[in-house]
């Protein structure tokens, strides 16, 4: 197997698709307020669809998105399952397929990289009303002086940066930052790399094209286990300008 049929085939039942939890998202929506009742929700990269549900639990009317057909059906089996209105379309999150000005509340829990956080907060503002908030995750360094092991894990992602760094863009980009919140160690382990590790010990007599595969997938996880003072996932909680 190729490293992409082996990451959809590890990532496919997972509880999610990265670092998170159902508790730091009723966290984040907390932090959001005050919002309209019965907030227009976008959640860009929805993902399993697990962001989706929290919001549409809490009464907000959700558009989930994503490109990945199966994470699609996943959301809405989920929601269906939940008796929750989640409305799923299938659409980039580089040409969202939405009026200007359609959402209270914009949503994107650890994607926004895919497409660079900079050009997201640009390019996603427009879809917000007037006073409407962004709420989102990126990985960020916690310390000036990162190890070469951590550094050299994270060389994929030159963009990193600090939170202070990370707040002067969402700035200069047009939000004010009601709040930032350090995603707490549990929302790496217990429903990330807890469940991607068992994936990987799992996996049965791999060829040695997919043994390396796995092999850079336990080494994710021993990495961050390692340097977890080194750097973290931070959301950042903007209001429109």
């Amino acid at each position: 197997m190729d490293a992409a049929e082996v990451f959809w085939a590890l990532h496919g039942d997972l509880p999610r698709e990265g670092v998170g939890s159902d508790a730091t998202t009723r966290t984040l929506l907390g932090l959001a307020a005050p919002l309209p009742p019965s907030p227009r929700a976008l959640d860009v990269g929805c993902g399993p669809g697990r962001a989706s549900l929290v919001l549409a639990g809490a009464g907000a009317r959700v558009t989930a998105v994503d490109l990945h057909e199966p994470f699609l059906r996943r959301t809405r089996a989920a929601a269906s399952a939940a008796g929750l209105p989640v409305a799923v379309v299938r659409a980039s999150m580089t040409a969202l397929p939405h009026p200007d000005g359609a959402f209270d509340l914009l949503w994107c829990e650890g994607a926004a990289y895919l497409m660079g956080v900079d050009r997201a907060l640009r390019e996603w503002r427009r879809l917000l009303r007037p006073d409407g908030v962004l709420v989102l995750t990126d990985a960020v360094w916690t310390t000036a002086g990162p190890s070469e092991e951590a550094r050299g894990f994270w060389a994929a992602y030159p963009g990193m940066r600090d939170e202070a760094a990370l707040v002067t863009a969402a700035r200069a980009a047009g939000y004010d930052v009601l709040a930032t919140h350090l995603l707490p160690d549990g929302d790496w382990t217990d429903e990330y790399h807890g469940p991607l590790a068992a994936a990987v010990d799992a996996w049965p007599d791999p060829d040695a094209a997919t043994a390396a595969v796995l092999a850079e997938v336990r080494r994710e996880v021993e990495v961050r286990r390692a340097h977890r003072d080194e750097f973290g996932y931070l959301a950042l909680v903007l209001r429109r300008r």
